[in-house]
């Protein structure tokens, strides 16, 4: 097919969209030994190692929520039948926002299909709603968060990343008598860092500002009862409202927010990518029901994540591999090409049957390209030693810039 580019307002040409073009691989998780997984390229299955899962937990296979799946769909079969407001809402809609509220100590919780459609359908309604709102956002914050904002119309000035100082002065310069809003990451994706959430609580509470957090890759992993960072930190009441999604640590997939009765109930009223969905199947809403249930009561899958994730820096520094942050367990080996970070990538996928998937842009800047490793709570000890080895075993050999070369801690 011919794509005249020029005819669109896309801002890419066809040899740039050519560069990014990206190869989907066909995986099939294998329920009860993932990370084991079939994988299918060019027609050729092969047996490997998955390592840049979101499904941190393992949750995606985890017995309680597999049953609680195929009993609701035994009951009310596969699909909702309609959106939220027509026809669309299933008793396990609501026990599972109630529950997410609980989960993190707020008013009110709503359902959205996608993590994306959550933080873009909320904050078109938070950072529009009055309209004189000013928004500070954090300069790393994902897509969705830029969409939502973009949608919302909203004044916006960018902070840089984790940068309190710059938050506070952009904050001073604003109108004292505008309303304000602080929006941010507490796990951000791609680099695993995480935010300075208690400076930029104190910031919002001296400059009466309301704040929108981001716990994506967070809830369910961390904190008491997987309820988020700012809950770890013993902080969660400091943040107006939170978002999370139930397609990471909760194995499933969906999307939602909490806080404030009232917020909660004028993004219902008019947020457009919640109003005009068809809802989440009541399969998927109550398998994700058991699924934080679960987590509210078991540790044990916090705590291997942690260890492997610990397990994976130490031996990533033994090897001199750079990496951007010990933060969390989202593990970015650094490598900045793009063209050399595919070929690390295709080179654990063809000699070690390990996938993980090489990041370019627009997921991160171009020259910042990464390896996001995501070790989770079912690997096993070996398997993190093997694939440490393994990658030690490609940086030399493609002669990648190690820590030491690139003076990564200075």
């Amino acid at each position: 097919m011919n794509l005249h580019l020029e005819s669109y307002s896309t801002g890419v040409t066809a040899q740039e969209l050519a560069e990014r073009r990206r190869e989907f691989l066909e995986i099939g998780r294998r329920s009860g030994s993932f990370p084991s997984a079939s994988a299918r390229q060019d027609g050729v299955d092969s047996q490997i190692n998955v390592w840049c899962s979101n499904d941190y937990l393992g949750m995606g296979q985890n017995p309680h929520v597999v049953e609680a799946m195929k009993k609701v769909i035994d009951t009310h079969g596969v699909g909702s039948g309609g959106s939220r407001n027509i026809g669309g809402t299933n008793h396990y809609h609501v026990l599972l926002e109630q529950e997410l509220a609980d989960l993190h100590g707020k008013e009110a919780a709503l359902l959205f299909t996608s993590g994306y459609t959550a933080n873009d359908g909320a904050l078109t309604v938070l950072a529009g709603t009055p309209e004189d709102t000013i928004v500070f956002s954090d300069a790393k914050n994902h897509a969705s968060i830029i969409d939502g904002l973009r949608h919302s119309g909203a004044q916006k000035h960018i902070f840089r990343h984790n940068d309190v100082a710059h938050l506070e002065e952009l904050l001073a310069a604003a109108p004292a008598d505008r309303p304000k809003l602080i929006v941010l990451e507490s796990v951000y994706s791609m680099s695993g860092d995480i935010a300075p959430l208690a400076e930029i609580a104190e910031l919002a509470r001296r400059y009466d500002a309301t704040t929108f957090i981001d716990e994506v890759h967070a809830v369910g992993m961390y904190g008491p009862q997987g309820a988020g960072i700012a809950a770890r930190e013993g902080i969660a009441d400091q943040f107006t409202v939170v978002m999370g999604t139930l397609a990471k640590g909760f194995g499933t997939v969906g999307g939602y927010i909490a806080g404030p009765a009232a917020l909660v109930d004028a993004v219902r009223t008019l947020s457009r990518p919640f109003v005009f969905t068809t809802s989440l199947p009541p399969a998927v809403a109550a398998g994700a029901l058991e699924a934080v249930r679960y987590l509210r009561s078991s540790d044990v899958e916090r705590k291997t994540l942690a260890e492997n994730a610990q397990l994976l820096h130490r031996l990533l520094d033994e090897a001199d591999i750079p990496y951007i942050s010990s933060d969390s367990h989202i593990v970015s080996a650094f490598i900045g090409d793009d063209e050399t970070c595919k070929q690390a990538s295709r080179l654990l996928f063809e000699r070690y049957g390990i996938y993980v998937q090489s990041i370019n842009a627009p997921s991160v800047r171009t020259g910042e390209e990464i390896l996001r490793i995501a070790p989770s709570a079912v690997h096993e000890r070996a398997d993190v030693e093997n694939f440490a080895e393994a990658l030690r075993e490609i940086w030399k050999e493609l002669d990648i810039a190690t820590a030491t070369d690139r003076n990564w801690l200075s």
